[in-house]
């Protein structure tokens, strides 16, 4: 088994291209994570437990992708960054809550981690701030 990924470990990370890297699974499109019970993460993604710590995981990474000052993003994704399982949910384990298993990416971040290659990211991006973009009770 291969070591948890944790926040405490990837914001010592300097730049986006090592955080990206320390995240990316190498995965494949269409591989199935829950199948015919997708119905258990709709549910856990509906529920105010989750949707409280995602707000508190936007203001920690203060809404920028994989919390790195300077990356702002529009649309915010939280990021496991250890992948979850139907155990997971059922059995609430620590992977599903903990902050420290928890990250703001964008949706081609989190795709990339998922499924990319080496020819992500654009490290160059650069995205202008703008007002209320990191408090998400303001959208």
């Amino acid at each position: 088994m291969t070591a948890k990924r944790t926040y405490e470990q990837l914001i010592k990370l300097k730049s986006f291209d090592d955080r990206f890297n320390y995240l990316k699974l190498d995965g494949s499109v269409g591989q199935s994570t829950f199948g015919f019970d997708r119905y258990l993460n709709q549910a856990f993604y509906s529920s105010s437990e989750w949707k409280s710590l995602r707000n508190h995981i936007i203001i920690r990474d203060e809404g920028n992708d994989l919390a790195l000052d300077g990356y702002p993003l529009d649309r915010i994704y939280i990021h496991h960054m250890n992948p979850i399982t139907q155990e997971d949910i059922l059995n609430r384990t620590d992977l599903l809550l903990d902050p420290n298993y928890l990250i703001c990416v964008s949706f081609e971040t989190h795709n990339a981690i998922h499924y990319g290659d080496s020819t992500f990211p654009d490290s160059k991006k650069i995205l202008v701030r703008q007002p209320n973009d990191t408090c998400p009770w303001k959208h």
